[in-house]
């Protein structure tokens, strides 16, 4: 598939050599057309990784059923065969961060559900109704075995009622940042300045920058739903750079638990890049999934919540297959390592997306 126009001259643009049929035997460059549609970008980018030998389909099918063979075949020095593994990475991450941008995966609302004025009215009347019962029972001196039960349920209803108010204004994204809300107990930037002259802490330098964005955001009068929507895109334009730091420290992990003489850190490299390329297209998977359960009739949506559960499971399974293909460790050992080497990129991860959280809550403007 040519990738342009091709040019009606025979030299080549590149090194001046004749160039026969449509790549130049010397410099590899192809004969075409220097000035091209506009369309021609985006098609260009496309054929690169799918043109007609198929190796970009290949290459994903490998990747998602054969954990372990991409990495074997690279490193066997097999490398025209598949998509490079760093090619593949960043065109996989490109694609999926695009989609996600243009479909994001999960519909929040950032503006809290509001209660209607009927079910407002509803739940003053019961409430005002228990308090009559209590005030009558309470007005006859003296109290029966069923007066005392209907006291006891009386004080349940205005409990309850009281919890239900308390848990409603904790998730009502439209509430401000108002008097009520606190950084460890203090309300205003001024006394927690003063508070920590008197009592430093060697985590002051994480909590003073928060604590100063939290009174920033509560003197401008944000409410929770601004605050969690600009927090959940400031965190989601930072997770590709997060992802991308994370790689050489998966690798780094790898590094650690195995051989040294025998792996390269290069080698770890590429297994790295191929796993983390399959975990962003189960990423992928799994969301569309979740948002064709939505618009899906419910018996529908019972098979396709299995598929998301069997994308999961497969989705940790893969990196116990894709270990002991790849590093051929006995399969005892390999599952030991791959459980530590789990466990502590889980750690390791978690610490990650607390810090990316961190920083997108600073950027919050």
């Amino acid at each position: 598939m040519s990738h342009g126009k091709l040019r009606e001259e025979k030299d080549c643009l590149n090194c001046g050599h004749i160039v026969e049929e449509h790549y130049c035997p010397h410099c590899g460059q192809q004969n075409i057309e220097t000035r091209q549609p506009f369309h021609y970008l985006f098609t260009h980018f496309v054929e690169d990784f799918t043109h007609y030998d198929g190796q970009f389909w290949g290459t994903l099918k490998n990747l998602l059923f054969k954990p372990g063979k991409l990495t074997n075949t690279y490193l066997e020095g097999k490398r025209q065969k598949f998509v490079p593994p760093v090619k593949l990475y960043i065109f996989i991450s490109f694609i999926t961060f695009f989609l996600f941008a243009v479909f994001p995966p999960f519909n929040i609302n950032f503006e809290g559900e509001k209660e209607s004025q009927t079910e407002k009215q509803y739940k003053a009347n019961q409430v005002e109704d228990a308090r009559k019962m209590l005030d009558s029972i309470k007005a006859e001196g003296s109290f029966r075995g069923k007066d005392s039960v209907a006291i006891n349920k009386v004080n349940a209803i205005l409990k309850d009622s009281a919890q239900i108010d308390d848990l409603k204004n904790s998730f009502d994204m439209s509430k401000k940042l108002d008097d009520d809300f606190e950084f460890n107990g203090y309300t205003n930037r001024k006394s927690y300045d003063s508070g920590k002259v008197k009592n430093p802490s060697f985590y002051d330098f994480i909590n003073v920058p928060v604590a100063h964005k939290f009174f920033e955001l509560k003197e401008k009068g944000v409410t929770k739903g601004e605050i969690v929507k600009k927090l959940t895109e400031t965190s989601f334009h930072n997770l590709p750079k997060a992802l991308f730091i994370y790689l050489p420290i998966f690798a780094f992990f790898l590094w650690i638990f195995h051989n040294k003489k025998k792996w390269w850190y290069f080698d770890h490299g590429i297994f790295t890049l191929h796993y983390f390329s399959f975990l962003l297209l189960t990423i992928l998977l799994f969301s569309f999934l979740y948002k064709l359960s939505n618009v899906t009739p419910t018996s529908i949506s019972v098979i396709i919540y299995l598929l998301m559960n069997v994308v999961f499971f497969y989705s940790i399974i893969y990196f116990f297959i894709a270990h002991y293909k790849v590093y051929h460790t006995h399969g005892v050992i390999s599952f030991i390592i791959g459980s530590i080497l789990f466990m502590f990129n889980f750690f390791a991860f978690m610490f990650l997306v607390i810090g990316l959280g961190t920083v997108s809550f600073l950027m919050i403007h």
